[in-house]
């Protein structure tokens, strides 16, 4: 058996090296992909022996012409009997060949082929539309992670390329030589399409707002602050988290990301809140969990308020002393001019008069 492939070979090779064959074609069937099958020899068209016609001839006559693939390898004149020369009698293809005539052949074959025997086929007219599968377990993926896809199609063994497109990109994204076997003359329908979705998150930026009179990086104790997460990428169901980390652990704070920024509050600045802040984005898609990188830290911390009186109080204060001063003063000088130029025995009784006048006046000008 093995003998016999080789010397089928061999006289395939040599048959095809003397002999000067042109094309093929389809005649008397419904349509172009159909019909007898005759092939052009020293310009003339003659027809095929179906002995030993299967499948596999019918496959490479259908590629060469542009119709797809074989539905059936006829026998017995299917079309009708043709006229002329048999050019090829017990055709043996292995159905990867570019041409009929490129096939091996029997030359001398027992069998007795007249215009009954003539060899026919029915293409499909077109490749069969394949299949596309997900094999990977998700179709929710992050950023340089494989994904791995299956295509397949009824007969694909005479097939040579699958390829892979981006819906929008006219340009194949992979292409996967299924086969080895000559160059696909057509192209099959688009398959069944697949949708995955890549989620790229981009580091969220943070900041935080306090009371002016806090130092920089800083709040005052008691004083009210807070810290603002953002980031401009976002996916429905997404949250931001605002992770706190102190000298005695870590603390996590959720809001959801209804928009692209969120504000986190605190409304009493203690000790507990002193400490390093980051801010990172998460969000649950396809039954996983997408977490991006933490913003850089943010060092807030708490400080005392300054033990300083409040410049009304200073105000009260100050004034309050101007005027004792004033007093004192007005008084000593009423003493100083009400002795000038008095009697010993005078002097107690008009001091007294005059302080008193002095009160008087000073009563009055402070109304």
């Amino acid at each position: 058996m093995l003998l016999r492939i080789l010397l089928t070979g061999l006289l395939g090779v040599l048959w095809d090296g003397v002999t000067a064959f042109g094309g093929v074609r389809l005649v008397d069937g419904e349509n172009k992909c159909s019909g007898r099958v005759e092939v052009l020899r020293h310009e003339q068209w003659g027809t095929v022996c179906d002995h030993g016609w299967d499948r596999r001839e019918a496959h490479v006559v259908c590629l060469e012409l542009g119709c797809g693939l074989a539905e059936s390898a006829l026998h017995e004149a299917h079309f009708g009997a043709g006229s002329g020369e048999i050019w090829l009698r017990h055709v043996q293809c292995s159905g990867h060949e570019a041409s009929l005539t490129r096939c091996a052949v029997v030359l001398h074959s027992d069998a007795y082929c007249t215009h009954e025997n003539d060899a026919g086929v029915i293409c499909s007219g077109t490749l069969l539309m394949p299949t596309l599968t997900l094999l990977s377990p998700h179709t929710v993926f992050s950023p340089g992670e494989a994904v791995r896809f299956g295509c397949s199609v009824l007969l694909g063994h005479h097939l040579s390329d699958f390829h892979l497109y981006k819906h929008g990109v006219s340009t194949p994204l992979v292409t996967q030589r299924a086969e080895q076997g000559p160059t696909p003359l057509l192209s099959s329908p688009p398959s069944n399409s697949i949708n995955i979705t890549v989620v790229e998150l981009l580091t969220p930026h943070h900041w935080y707002n306090t009371s002016t009179e806090a130092p920089a990086g800083s709040v005052i104790k008691g004083h009210n602050f807070n810290i603002t997460c953002s980031t401009p990428q976002q996916y429905p169901g997404g949250s931001f988290q605002l992770r706190l980390i102190r000298s005695n652990g870590t603390v996590r704070q959720t809001l959801p990301a209804l928009s692209p920024s969120v504000t986190f509050t605190f409304p009493d600045a203690q000790s507990s809140n002193e400490g390093y802040y980051y801010c990172l984005y998460r969000v649950q898609m396809g039954g996983r969990t997408f977490i991006s990188r933490e913003s850089q830290p943010l060092p807030i911390a708490i400080r005392d308020p300054d033990p300083v009186l409040s410049p009304m109080v200073i105000s009260w204060i100050v004034s309050g002393l101007t005027f004792v001063v004033a007093v004192v003063v007005i008084i000593i000088v009423a003493k100083v001019l009400c002795n000038k130029e008095k009697k010993p025995t005078e002097l107690e009784r008009e001091t007294r008069t005059c302080v008193d006048n002095t009160y008087v006046a000073l009563s009055i000008n402070k109304l």
